[in-house]
């Protein structure tokens, strides 16, 4: 059992690497069973489609992620969950969080692979680019909504709009993610603006009650 599960683990550890830098459609069973080290009937005996193997990175993801906000002590998917994490927090200990949210999704294996994948799948693979859309579009602008709109009804930010605060907030933060995607070499320079970003945001949209 502990073999299967070993082989398994490589089948969808090595497609993972392969999707990211080639693409789903791009790579076959052959090419996966290849890079493990087996004939690609014997990858068959673990996972009858190459979409099983994308669900298992999916879920192998979904559960590192869910690892993560735990440690957080967050949610992370339900933004009710959570609000109370922002209601007294000082700013120091937000951007803490944000830098270390935004360090894992840049440096977590699956989720920095799987995006690369989605981003080279979405103008090919429509579910794939509708994965990309809610994974990194809507669910994040979402969550985000809820708590800034929390936080203005509640009198600590200023009385705005909550979905264009959200947008204000998250755009930048993607925009930094995909800056490291593509120049890696520019971590150190991204998680200084993310730092700048930030204390400046807070500092428009905090109400001077509590600043």
């Amino acid at each position: 059992m502990n073999e299967e599960l070993t082989t398994k683990q490589k089948i969808r550890d090595q497609a993972l690497n392969l999707f990211s830098t080639k693409g789903f459609e791009s790579v076959g069973v052959a090419e996966i069973a290849s890079a493990v080290g087996i004939k690609a009937p014997s990858l068959y005996k673990h996972y009858a489609s190459k979409q099983m193997i994308l669900e298992a990175i999916v879920e192998e993801m979904n559960n590192r992620y869910n690892q993560y906000v735990a440690s957080m002590q967050m949610d992370g998917t339900h933004a009710q969950k959570d609000v109370h994490l922002f209601l007294n927090i000082d700013e120091d200990r937000l951007v803490e969080m944000g830098k270390s949210m935004f360090l894992f999704f840049l440096h977590d294996e699956y989720t920095s692979q799987f995006r690369k994948l989605l981003t080279i799948e979405q103008f090919h693979n429509h579910d794939l680019g509708q994965m990309l859309k809610q994974q990194y579009m809507i669910e994040p602008l979402l969550y985000q909504e809820v708590i800034f709109g929390r936080l203005i009804h509640t009198q600590l930010f200023k009385s705005l709009d909550s979905q264009i605060t959200a947008l204000h907030f998250y755009a930048p933060l993607r925009l930094l993610m995909e800056l490291c995607d593509v120049e890696p070499e520019k971590e150190p320079e991204a998680l200084v603006m993310l730092e700048r970003h930030i204390r400046q945001f807070n500092h428009i949209y905090q109400s001077e009650s509590r600043s």
